[in-house]
């Protein structure tokens, strides 16, 4: 799911600014941000499989149904197939491909222990490929900008909401996130700020005249999610409560994303 939403990413971050036609780089923009998005998750699942041994121990790795060994040439297998798209796409878009890749990879095997930051890594590339569709069409122009910020926002609440879900195996791997660090509780505040920032910025693309009327039901829909979520979330910031509203974020991302793209139609 979340290598599909990255993929769908770059069509949106494309049709933002330019008529969506299909082409070939197109196709291939969303094959970089694909496989890139799976490799980098294969490779976060290696670093994590004693994390996931005592969070999530029916995950491919610890429940051994995949090897460490097996998940890395995998890993490598995908990477090479988002290089050569991005490639036959561009060179900028070849650039900003091997940018997310650092990024992720710093974040798998450093940027993870340091909590917050780490969070802030994650965020970084999620917001990319939506930068990475306005490459693929030659253009990077105000609507991406302000969509990549309010997703970098969101992701970064859901990222610390995640932490809440995880506290037992961070605490255990010494993983300094705003849950382990300040406790559940105030996980929960954090995350509810970043969303509420997101929330705050959706409507702008529509008062600037961005974006189409045809975006008001989706974002206001998306907006009315974060806001239940967050309360939700403050309320009850049990571990239960914080896996369902992680996953729960996905959905309002995705209307988030049909938002935008609906707002391409005059």
């Amino acid at each position: 799911l979340n290598c599909l939403m990255m993929g769908f990413a770059v069509i949106v971050g494309a049709s933002l600014v330019s008529a969506l036609n299909f082409s070939i780089n197109l196709l291939l923009g969303f094959v970089t941000s694909f496989t890139l998005t799976g490799a980098s998750m294969t490779i976060n699942d290696y670093y994590d499989r004693q994390i996931d041994a005592i969070n999530e121990p029916n995950r491919p790795i610890p429940s051994g149904a995949v090897s460490p060994k097996e998940a890395l040439s995998f890993a490598l297998v995908l990477s090479i197939i988002g290089f050569i798209a991005a490639v036959g796409t561009n060179v900028p878009c070849f650039i900003v491909a091997a940018i997310a890749w650092i990024v992720s990879i710093t974040y798998v095997t450093k940027g993870k222990r340091t909590g917050l930051l780490g969070n802030f890594l994650v965020s970084t590339c999620v917001m990319i490929p939506f930068v990475y569709g306005g490459f693929v069409v030659g253009k990077l122009e105000l609507p991406i900008m302000i969509f990549a910020a309010i997703v970098f926002l969101s992701n970064t609440g859901r990222e610390i909401t995640k932490g809440i879900v995880d506290v037992r195996g961070d605490t255990y791997r010494n993983v300094r996130t705003v849950a382990v660090l300040y406790g559940e509780k105030d996980a929960a505040f954090a995350s509810s700020i970043f969303f509420v920032s997101a929330v705050g910025l959706s409507l702008f693309p529509w008062l600037w005249g961005l974006v189409s009327n045809w975006f008001l039901p989706l974002v206001i829909l998306t907006d009315i999610g974060l806001v239940a979520s967050s309360i939700s979330l403050i309320r009850d910031s049990s571990r239960d409560n914080a896996r369902r509203v992680k996953n729960l974020i996905l959905v309002w991302f995705i209307t988030g994303l049909l938002a935008f793209l609906a707002g391409t139609i005059s």
